[in-house]
């Protein structure tokens, strides 16, 4: 077990290093100057150089790569440009916003989605399995950010249920029940895509899972049908419903961009998004850079679990 997480240790380093080279690549060859949009259409090109040194951009890019992944290494992720603070304190702060919205969105997406897809499976082509289909399709087929317009006009403007942008009111205190509120929409805009998956994901492995010999064996002995289902059905999908589960975790925070952008929601996305708008190339890097070591870690963390779902899983 050690051997394979000091293996998979050298693989993330490997993938985090390739995405920190591709972003920085593709940022300084994306068509727009930091220093113009900071100074404006009116500055003079002894201006535009001088910001250049300031910056550091008129280094050669390899250059500025190196300098850039050499603080990296030493926990230092730069300055941000148009903010004029430290990039990591500026991520981490934005950081705390996205992972509320997810844990909120896993919430909503994992439970219902685990559930609707055991019960569905308990009776295929009923009532319930016809629903589980309308719901997976539809959560599949939809657009977030149009899904989230849709959820604001229609529970915000129109019913005034619940806010629709933001993640505390503006006059407000900073309280537990005044997040909530401004919570809802988010999450379940943001959960509609997972939910989807995990129930069609689950449905099928029960299916099978129901369909086996053992199950049959089960039944046989006189168990009842909630124990078959729980104890042996659903116990052996774990890990086929974890692997996606682990997968969803990670696009869940990819997704989180188009969501926090139309609901003004206060996390790593919207920052990233406004950041790419002006240029500000150090809070690209470190934002996506976060993003992506959060990805791999839940990868990680996702195939260890194996082990210890299922017995005969070994990792040498």
């Amino acid at each position: 077990m050690v051997s394979y997480i000091v293996q998979r240790s050298v693989w993330i380093a490997v993938v985090l290093f390739g995405v920190s080279a591709l972003t920085f690549l593709i940022l300084h060859l994306t068509p727009g100057d930091p220093a113009q949009i900071l100074l404006g259409p009116m500055a003079t090109p002894q201006d535009l150089a001088r910001l250049h040194r300031e910056l550091g951009l008129d280094r050669p890019l390899i250059v500025q790569y190196v300098f850039w992944l050499s603080h990296v290494v030493h926990g230092d992720l730069g300055r941000s440009i148009t903010l004029h603070r430290p990039v990591l304190g500026e991520v981490l702060l934005r950081f705390r916003g996205t992972l509320i919205l997810t844990a909120g969105a896993m919430v909503l997406a994992f439970v219902p989605g685990i559930l609707l897809g055991v019960l569905a499976a308990r009776r295929p082509k009923r009532a319930l399995d016809q629903l589980s289909m309308i719901v997976t399709i539809g959560g599949v087929s939809i657009p977030s950010f149009w899904l989230g317009m849709l959820l604001i006009i229609f529970f915000s403007l129109r019913l005034g249920w619940l806010p629709g942008t933001g993640m505390y009111s503006p006059a407000g205190q900073e309280t537990l029940p005044d997040l909530l509120t401004h919570l809802v929409l988010p999450a379940m805009t943001l959960a509609a895509l997972p939910l989807a998956v995990i129930a069609r994901v689950a449905r099928t492995g029960m299916i099978d899972a129901l369909q086996a010999d053992y199950i049959r064996t089960a039944r046989a002995k006189g168990l009842d049908e909630h124990a078959v289902t729980i104890r042996h059905a659903f116990r052996n999908t774990l890990v086929g419903i974890v692997t996606v589960l682990g997968l969803e975790m990670g696009l869940l925070l990819a997704g989180a961009v188009y969501v926090e952008t139309v609901f003004s929601w206060p996390g790593v996305g919207l920052m990233l998004v406004n950041a790419i708008l002006t240029r500000d190339f150090p809070l690209v890097q470190g934002a996506v850079l976060l993003v992506a070591t959060t990805y791999v870690i839940i990868n990680l963390v996702t195939d260890l679990l194996y082990a210890y779902l299922d017995p005969r899983i070994r990792f040498g």
